[in-house]
């Protein structure tokens, strides 16, 4: 059940996180709150349903930094530096682009710079990010199946002859 959920939170994540990298009409601060919001809940009922050891929340972590991203100031070298020391689950393609494409919905927020994006670049060109900017929501995480021995020895066990395995000899 653990590896099911783990496995569903990151497809939520690729999937919400691809879609905020492709479309502009949600970089805003206003999807920043309702995903950092919709992000708690999922968070709670994974706590209330004793899941936080499947490391399901875990996978969410890029998608809560980019929502993160869209809530935090965007003008000074100090916010700049506050987003890179914050967003290490993001690329620096990935930081870009939703810098690019953020847009503010009312008169209290203002464009992102170029003169802060290219901060941000430099900032975090030192970085060996793979130069993928979508995530890949086909990914799938290896399952593993807990072993449990059997009580049952295998020299007690009795093979009817129905079964046609005469070719099984007991050793």
């Amino acid at each position: 059940v653990q590896q099911v959920f783990k496995q569903l939170f990151y497809m939520i994540n690729a999937v919400a996180l691809n879609n905020l990298l492709l479309r502009k009409d949600v970089c805003s601060w206003s999807t920043g709150v309702q995903l950092r919001f919709n992000i708690n809940q999922l968070e709670e009922w994974l706590r209330g349903k004793n899941l936080q050891q499947s490391k399901a929340a875990q996978t969410l972590e890029p998608l809560i930094q980019a929502a993160q991203l869209l809530q935090l100031k965007k003008k000074t070298s100090e916010d700049a530096e506050a987003i890179c020391s914050l967003c290490t689950s993001l690329t620096t393609q990935q930081i870009v682009k939703i810098l690019n494409l953020y847009t503010p919905v009312n008169e209290f927020e203002e464009r992102v710079t170029v003169a802060f994006i290219r901060d941000i670049q430099t900032h975090l060109q030192e970085r060996n990010d793979p130069p993928q900017l979508l995530l890949d929501f086909k990914h799938m995480f290896p399952v593993s199946f807990p072993f449990n021995p059997s009580s049952i020895t295998m020299d007690s066990i009795h093979l009817p002859a129905a079964l046609n395995l005469e070719f099984l000899n007991k050793v």
